[in-house]
């Protein structure tokens, strides 16, 4: 390998936020414009009509996509992608929609394998849907505690749910998918989804199926429905889950007298 190569080439990874142009920070903005390649990882054309007003060189990343085609092999090959233009001394930006390291395997994988090669690989943060959730729905998540999960994660893995936060779920659309090669599950797939929630939550309970505008002329998706309808609710890749806590927070009176008790010693002690 080329020393000065080595040298030269380098890795940034930023987000363009969700809304086109709304969300665009001034740092990622001038990482784009000065750099010699420029990778989109966004699934809208427009979005790449976009950026090409902002550099003469933008390389889709969405070929890479098929249907029936695991999405590892295509990370993996947008990873190869993009390094080989590091390798070959070249500044590269990575362009990807929200905050590059949110449900993104591509960029933290880009910059780990950039950095143990001896380049310089970082990432900007960039306004991601979790943010525009919590502005469009009023949520905040230090009232009650919020948790995330990745929706087939309920399904695969034994996790624990707190029914007094919100719970937020990710990528609804594909619950259920083992194969990593389908774009959507389907009604029969989310009906699981739901009798696992239904072990916290009646079936009564509001959800709210959420979905950040990515233009300026669209709107938020703000749909709400009982969790017993959502294996019939238009639910895409796009769109999140969110359930509002369905219980009061318990309060736990032996701790809270043993932090009295801590104070008054505290106190005693000043």
């Amino acid at each position: 390998m080329d020393s000065l190569n080595r040298v030269s080439g380098s890795l940034v990874c930023v987000g363009l936020g969700m809304t086109l142009g709304s969300h665009l920070g001034p740092l990622a903005r001038s990482h784009i414009e000065q750099a010699d390649v420029v990778f989109a990882g966004v699934s809208d054309g427009i979005v790449e009509l976009w950026l090409t007003r902002m550099h003469r060189d933008v390389r889709s990343l969405q070929p890479y996509y098929r249907e029936g085609k695991s999405r590892m092999q295509t990370y993996r090959q947008m990873v190869d992608a993009i390094l080989a233009e590091v390798r070959a001394g070249k500044k590269v930006c990575a362009v990807f929609y929200g905050h590059p390291g949110v449900f993104a395997w591509a960029p933290h994988k880009s910059i780990e394998i950039a950095r143990r090669e001896g380049y310089p690989a970082h990432m900007e943060p960039g306004i991601s849907a979790e943010d525009c959730l919590y502005a469009d729905l009023g949520i905040d998540p230090g009232k009650f505690g919020c948790q995330h999960y990745e929706a087939s994660q309920l399904l695969f893995y034994r996790r624990r749910i707190d029914p007094t936060a919100y719970l937020v779920l990710w990528q609804v659309g594909l619950v259920g998918d083992q194969s990593l090669a389908r774009f959507s599950t389907g009604p029969a797939y989310r009906q699981v989804l739901v009798d696992v929630l239904a072990n916290d939550y009646p079936l009564d309970h509001e959800v709210i199926v959420y979905r950040t505008p990515t233009l300026p002329i669209q709107q938020a998706r703000i749909e709400r429905l009982a969790l017993g309808d959502l294996p019939q609710a238009d639910v895409g890749m796009a769109d999140t889950v969110v359930i509002p806590p369905a219980r009061p927070l318990q309060a736990d009176p032996v701790m809270r007298a043993r932090l009295a008790e801590l104070d008054l010693a505290m106190a005693g002690g000043a």
